[in-house]
């Protein structure tokens, strides 16, 4: 036997039930939503309902026999629909937690649209249960307040991308998701075809090939909400699939790119969380950045820079120092404030930290009473002491942290050290947003483990025109920058772009230092080096990943 309920009903919502205010009082009104809460108090009952919008508060008099009893068969998560009069709630009876808290509604009629069962998970923001049961019951999980506002805020963001770049001239065009695999980096995922029996077509990582194929299509501005799909191992702010703004301009300049995004960012965080970005962002070299901060996505809301002390112990009897130095590697140093009560078993906290990355080990030294002790001060002299303690800065109640191997090996190391005392300390407010341009990237690093050259972001970007000339010896690709650059807010890249290889000549020399064979050029990219023979354009652009920029401005981990 099916119970009917009231859900066969000619009952139409007049109002969602959070938009209700102080000036709807007097009005009667329909709202329907999900019983978030109910409190019985002998006579009168209270329901918190609640929808998409927010919370209202409904009371049920027992002087209205037939709706107050069935008032109180209501149970959390039933569904319902209410007919009432709005009533202001005076004194000690508003709730400031509550954008609906000076008004109440006072039920007429009450219809039970469905029912609910206990619920696997509770709609919790206090108590969350097991992230497996809340991932299995997602749809349950959604009604919380917290990640309901995500995915609202979420929509406000991409509403007020579309706002501000159709103002700027952009065009919205959608390219192809089933396409031709072409190699960026990652691995594809691949849809077998039914039409053609054995071969595949690839997701797309990005819609790179073709907003540059637009662009020789002279579409001149373009932008794509673009759903990119990665086979990648999973981090806190990489998933398998997830949602880039993809930009492309024409005849576009570095400085323009920066100019354009910037005012982007400064409107969306205005128009949807209310926070005042300061632009220009400040701009910082890519060399610069890992000499001070050891890595090519820095928070810069704290310093704690690291420091060279390569010169100071080049001579050291510490093997550890010399040998790195012996070996083309360096010494560098950071130095945490007041840790110098940190224990050994905190240290060596730190130590697995470093192993962890690749790191042989961490040494350290204390700075208490004038002087360097513990760890490894026993090995260095006191000249070595003096000139530590004078170009680190440190003072009395510091730990000083070394690492000493490749550089890029220390690097890492140092990096992740600085981010964990980021955090651990309390360094930084969690509520400002710091953003940076990473700018004058390498364009090929060495892969020594592959033995060969690869591109450090991608194979489509133009060298810096006075670098042209490093392409003549292979002992020189490590000096060539490309036009990349990346933004970086609170220690995440947020954006990666460049201004782009439009001339053939140029991008068969870079596909030449890849160890590109000519019939494997001609099988992958073909299409592409034709399309660069018909007058491409000058061209640049830049995809902010959407998810890491909704991350970010929610404070999610």
């Amino acid at each position: 036997k099916i119970d009917m309920l009231d859900f066969i009903s000619n009952e139409k919502r007049t109002h969602y039930a959070g938009n209700l205010q102080k000036t709807n009082v007097g009005e009667t009104v329909t709202v329907m939503g999900w019983v978030h809460r109910r409190r019985d108090l002998g006579g009168l009952i209270f329901i918190d309902l609640r929808e998409v919008s927010g919370t209202v508060q409904i009371v049920f008099n027992p002087e209205n026999e037939e709706v107050h009893a069935k008032a109180g068969k209501l149970r959390n998560e039933y569904v319902i629909a209410v007919t009432g009069k709005i009533l202001a709630r005076e004194g000690g009876n508003i709730n400031r937690n509550m954008t609906t808290g000076e008004i109440e509604i006072e039920a007429k009629s009450l219809l039970l649209l469905n029912k609910s069962e206990p619920l696997p998970v509770q709609i919790n923001e206090n108590v969350l249960a097991d992230e497996n049961l809340r991932l299995k019951y997602r749809y349950l999980d959604l009604r919380r307040e917290k990640l309901k506002n995500i995915l609202l805020l979420r929509h406000e963001i991409v509403s007020a991308i579309r706002e501000f770049l159709t103002a700027e001239r952009f065009f919205e065009i959608e390219t192809p998701v089933l396409m031709k695999s072409t190699p960026e980096g990652a691995r594809d995922y691949l849809v077998p075809s039914r039409v053609h029996n054995g071969k595949f077509f690839a997701l797309p990582q990005s819609p790179q090939i073709y907003k540059q194929l637009l662009m020789i299509g002279g579409f001149d501005r373009y932008f794509q909400i673009a759903r990119c799909f990665r086979d990648e191992d999973l981090r806190a702010d990489r998933q398998p699939e997830f949602t880039q703004l993809d930009m492309e301009m024409s005849f576009v300049t570095q400085a323009e790119i920066f100019d354009i995004m910037e005012r982007l960012f400064k409107f969306i965080f205005k128009k949807t969380i209310n926070v005042d970005l300061q632009i220009p962002f400040p701009q910082l070299p890519y060399k610069e950045s890992m000499r001070r901060f050891g890595c090519d996505k820095p928070d810069c809301r704290f310093g704690m820079e690291l420091i060279d002390l390569s010169e100071i112990v080049a001579n050291s009897e510490f093997k550890v120092f010399s040998g790195a130095l012996q070996n083309a590697g360096s010494v560098r140093c950071v130095v945490a404030k007041d840790c110098a009560t940190y224990s050994r078993k905190q240290i060596d906290g730190l130590t697995d930290i470093a192993k962890h990355l690749g790191g042989k080990g961490l040494a350290f030294v204390k700075y208490q009473e004038g002087d360097l002790q513990a760890g490894i001060s026993k090995f260095l002299s006191d000249e070595e002491k003096k000139n530590i303690i004078k170009k680190s800065g440190a003072e009395n109640g510091d730990l000083i942290l070394f690492a000493a191997d490749s550089n890029k090996i220390v690097f890492k190391v140092l990096a992740e050290i600085r981010n964990h005392f980021g955090r651990e300390l309390k360094l930084y407010n969690p509520k400002e947003y710091n953003i940076v341009w990473i700018t004058d990237f390498p364009l090929f690093e060495y892969n020594d483990d592959a033995n060969r050259w690869e591109t450090a972001h991608h194979m489509f970007t133009l060298p810096k025109k006075e670098h042209l000339k490093y392409f003549d010896n292979e002992a020189d690709y490590a000096k060539i920058e490309g036009q990349l650059y990346d933004m970086v807010c609170n220690g995440m890249e947020l954006s990666s772009g460049s201004i782009r290889c439009h001339n053939i000549d140029i991008q068969r020399k870079i596909f030449d230092v890849l160890g590109f064979a000519e019939e494997e050029l001609n099988d992958k990219f073909g299409f592409f080096l034709n399309a660069l023979k018909y007058g491409t354009p000058p061209h640049g652009g830049i995809a902010p990943g959407i998810d890491r920029m909704i991350m970010i401005m929610t404070g999610a981990e």
